[in-house]
């Protein structure tokens, strides 16, 4: 009897910790912090019509209060060190005419700091909204970056004009570099195109040092990449992108930076075909930029979850509208846990350069992992033999965990478009270690 009661409570005692342990993978938390500031619906949401318009340079201190609805007509820059404050629940419109942004030059700060229950919002003023119709938020700061020299986004979005160039350069040696807060925000309808290969982004960060906040922000329907960060320092914590036409999460050009917490939802039916992903990691947008002297990209991810968000994923892998959840670059350093990785093909994808070897592995963690109903884990650009990374990444120690079961099993509320929740549903998942090598993946 005792030797008996012993191996019950070590079933129980076992079955805790995996249960605990699962649970921690994906977003977390004790209550479901997607409530009341996100909105999953926002084309049915109307934010009323402009009260006021900026434009031009911004270059002394402002606040943007609740109440007023504000209008950004062409490029507005915030420059002379000055500071934007925008107030909780203030609702600024991309004037879809003229291309609307907001950039926060070099040296000056945005104070966004919404609240849980009164977001500030950055929305398109088209009365039917699409994903694209106007530019975005971009914050330059002066952290490091490997570009050749410093950098200046006039050369990536020539929308500009001469007198605003010198508010358009970043980069610098201050890690600890300030660019201001932004908190409980919602970026809609952002990442406009101005050319055949040129988009603007939801939020563009380049060379952002740890000084800065960015938590709680939304990018929704954007019509290139949510969230796009060059160079820097800063730390990323409970962000949402949902149905971007780009990649969710890019990181390029020597940053180094974390990301925890955060939540991207991809459509199959709204990428943009460039090689959308959920998670990018690479040295620099352009070969000719990178400063092989200067550090290269190294990004710690924790508590993420990745998904597709299909009726029929089968179908949709057939139709090549699914693609990898994650891309890492040659010589980038990707440190990885406790993510959710959900229908995709397949999950992870090693840029074909990359040596499948003892120390490209090590420089490229994957633990504690969940990879759900994916078609194919892990592979290297180009080559569907996976054997020996099958091999690696499943080792049982490094605790990840495979499973076959619809986003509806998996997640507690992830087709209730009103309240949802993307947790994990810990009691209806039935897990296991075997990696599923050899599934079929697309060449």
């Amino acid at each position: 009897m005792k030797k008996l009661t012993l191996i019950l409570v070590t079933l129980f005692l076992t079955g805790f910790q995996v249960a605990s342990a699962q649970q921690e993978k994906g977003i977390m938390g004790k209550t479901n912090w997607l409530n009341n500031w996100t909105e999953f619906e926002s084309n049915k949401v109307d934010y009323g019509e402009p009260t006021q318009i900026l434009a031009g340079n911004i270059t002394e201190d402002i606040t943007l209060t609740k109440g007023e609805v504000y209008l950004l007509s062409g490029s507005v820059f915030v420059t002379n060190g000055a500071t934007l404050t925008i107030d909780p629940g203030a609702v600024i419109l991309g004037d879809f005419e003229t291309n609307g942004s907001l950039t926060i030059s070099r040296g000056s700060k945005i104070a966004a700091e919404g609240y849980k229950t009164d977001p500030i919002i950055f929305t398109s003023n088209r009365s039917v909204k699409r994903a694209g119709d106007w530019g975005g938020i971009i914050v330059l700061g002066d952290a490091p970056i490997n570009r050749y020299g410093s950098g200046s986004i006039a050369t990536h979005f020539p929308y500009l004009n001469g007198s605003d160039y010198q508010n358009t350069n970043y980069g610098g040696e201050n890690v600890e570099g300030n660019s201001g807060v932004m908190k409980y925000v919602r970026i809609e309808y952002a990442g406009k195109r101005i050319s055949q290969d040129i988009y603007f982004n939801g939020l563009l960060l380049a060379s952002v040092g740890t000084g800065t906040v960015v938590d709680h922000v939304m990018v929704s329907n954007s019509g290139d990449d949510a969230f796009l960060v060059w160079g820097g320092n800063v730390a990323l914590d409970n962000l949402v992108s949902f149905r971007c036409k780009g990649s969710d999460f890019k990181f390029s050009y020597g940053t180094h930076s974390s990301i925890s917490n955060s939540l991207a939802i991809r459509s199959p039916y709204t990428s943009n075909g460039s090689g959308a992903r959920c998670l990018e990691v690479v040295l620099s947008q352009e070969a000719k930029d990178f400063d092989y002297t200067k550090t290269k990209t190294a990004i710690e991810a924790k508590n993420l979850t990745f998904l597709n968000d299909s009726d029929d994923l089968e179908a949709a892998i057939r139709m090549n509208l699914i693609h990898e959840a994650i891309y890492v670059g040659e010589g980038a350093k990707l440190q990885m846990s406790k993510t959710v990785i959900s229908g995709f093909n397949p999950a992870v994808v090693f840029d074909k350069e990359i040596i499948v070897n003892q120390e490209s592995l090590e420089r490229i963690s994957l633990t504690e992992m969940y990879f759900n109903n994916c078609n194919g884990n892990i592979f290297v650009e180009d080559n569907a033999n996976n054997d020996d990374l099958e091999n690696w990444y499943g080792n049982r120690g490094f605790f990840n965990v495979y499973a076959k079961s619809s986003n509806k099993e998996t997640f507690i509320a992830s087709d209730n478009y009103k309240k949802p929740d993307f947790r994990l549903r810990i009691n209806k998942i039935i897990a296991t270690t075997n990696t599923g090598a050899g599934s079929p993946v697309k060449p």
